[in-house]
C-alpha cells in the first residue's frame, strides 16, 4: 500500500513508528509518501485513521510508485523548458561519445536547427572491450555544457558509478542509467537522491516487471522524474544488434504512468533502420525518440555502423512529427498558431 500524507506534515516518524507497532515495516518514499509491502486491512484502518494520512492506495503491483493503481494520469516531465510525456515528441540526439568540443557545438546546432530538443552524448563509456575508447569523463561533460551555452539544449549523459553521480548531475539536466547498469541498485539509489530527472534504459535481457522494479528504487528515493527507454533487447535475432521490443511501449503505458521512450540506434544497430524504426516507437505511442547522430558517422569514435548523419537525422525528425500530427492533429493547429 501507498500512504499519502498531508503536505503540511513535516516529520513522518509518528507514521512510521505506528506502522511498525502494527507489525508492519513502511519505507519512507519522499517528504509526504510511506510504502508498506501488502494491503493489511486492519492496518489501513489504522494508518488511515491519523490525522497526518490523506489516503491510504491499496497497491496490488509490486512497484507501487512506478503503478498506475497509484498514479492513474501520465507524469510529464519538464526539463529547461523540453516536455517529455506530452502530445509532442521529444527528440533526444547527439554522438554516442563526446569526441571534441568543435564536434559536440557542431552536434548540438545541427540537433537545434532540425528541431531536437535534447543533446545527448556520452563522457564515461562503457564499452564492451577494455581497449575501446572510454570517453573524455568530465572533460567530456565541461563540452557538453558549452554546447549548452551556446544552443539552450537541455543535455543527457550516462553515469555509471553511485560516486560519480554528483559529479555528472553538476553538468547534466538528465542523468542516463545504461542497459547494463538497469539493475545496479547503489546506482540506482544515488541517481534518485541526486534530485535530476532520470532516463532509465531497459537492460538487454530484462523483463518489463524487472525493468519497472528497477525504476521504483528511483522512485522510492523521493524523485519523481523517471523516464523509461526501450532500447532494444537480446534476442536469437541476429540480423540486427538487437530487438527493438515495441511491444513494450503500450505494454508499459499500461501498467505505468512513467513516459517511455524508445531508442532505435541501439535497438537494431544499423543506420539504414533507425530511422523507420522512430517511426514505428512514435506510431505505438512512444513519447520520443533518442538517437545517435554525428558529421560523419564513418568517422564516429564509437557505435558508426548505427549512427545517423545530419540529413538522415533531419527527415527522421520531419517523419517522426508526421507521425505524432496523424495521432495527435492538435499538434498541427499549435503549429500553425506559432507560423501565423
Amino acid at each position: 500500500m501507498v500512504i499519502v500524507l498531508s503536505s503540511k506534515v513535516k516529520e513522518v516518524t509518528h507514521v512510521l513508528d505506528r506502522i511498525q507497532e502494527a507489525g508492519f515495516t513502511g519505507y519512507q518514499a519522499g517528504p509526504s509518501t510511506v510504502v508498506v509491502p501488502g494491503n493489511d486491512e486492519k492496518l489501513q484502518e489504522i494508518v488511515g485513521a491519523l490525522p497526518q494520512v490523506e489516503r491510504v492506495v491499496p497497491i496490488k503491483s509490486p512497484y507501487p510508485l512506478a503503478s498506475r493503481e497509484f498514479h492513474p494520469e501520465n507524469t510529464v516531465i519538464n526539463v529547461r523548458g523540453q516536455i517529455i510525456g506530452g502530445s509532442k515528441p521529444v527528440i533526444m540526439a547527439g554522438p554516442c561519445s563526446v569526441e571534441s568540443l568543435d564536434n559536440i557545438v557542431e552536434i548540438a546546432q545541427a540537433v537545434k536547427k532540425a528541431g531536437g530538443n535534447v543533446l545527448r552524448g556520452g563522457a564515461f563509456k562503457p564499452r564492451s572491450s577494455p581497449y575501446s575508447f572510454q570517453g573524455h569523463g568530465e572533460e567530456g561533460l565541461k563540452m557538453m555544457a558549452i554546447a549548452r551555452e551556446k544552443t539552450g539544449l537541455p543535455i543527457i549523459s550516462e553515469v555509471m558509478e553511485p560516486d560519480k553521480v554528483a559529479l555528472v548531475a553538476e553538468y547534466v539536466d538528465i542523468l542516463q542509467i545504461g542497459a547494463r547498469n538497469m539493475q545496479n541498485y547503489p546506482l540506482l539509489r544515488a541517481a534518485g537522491k541526486s534530485g535530476k530527472p532520470v532516463m532509465l534504459k531497459r537492460g538487454l535481457s530484462g523483463t518489463i516487471e524487472e525493468w519497472l522494479m528497477a525504476a521504483e528504487y528511483i522512485l522510492a528515493e523521493g524523485n519523481p522524474n523517471v523516464i523509461l527507454c526501450e532500447r532494444g533487447i537480446r534476442t536469437y535475432e541476429t540480423a540486427t544488434r538487437n530487438t527493438l521490443d515495441l511491444n513494450a511501449v503500450p505494454v508499459v503505458q499500461h501498467l505505468s504512468h512513467l513516459p517511455i521512450v524508445v531508442d532505435p540506434s541501439h535497438g537494431v544497430g544499423k543506420a539504414q533502420f533507425v530511422r523507420p524504426m522512430a517511426r514505428a516507437g512514435i506510431a505505438a505511442g512512444a513519447a520520443g525518440v533518442i538517437v545517435e547522430i554525428h558529421p560523419n558517422p564513418a568517422k564516429a569514435w564509437s557505435d558508426a555502423s548505427q549512427t545517423l548523419d545530419f540529413d538522415e537525422f533531419n527527415l527522421m525528425v520531419d517523419d517522426v512529427n508526421r507521425v505524432a500530427s496523424a495521432l495527435h492533429p492538435e499538434l498541427d493547429s499549435a503549429r500553425a498558431l506559432v507560423h501565423a
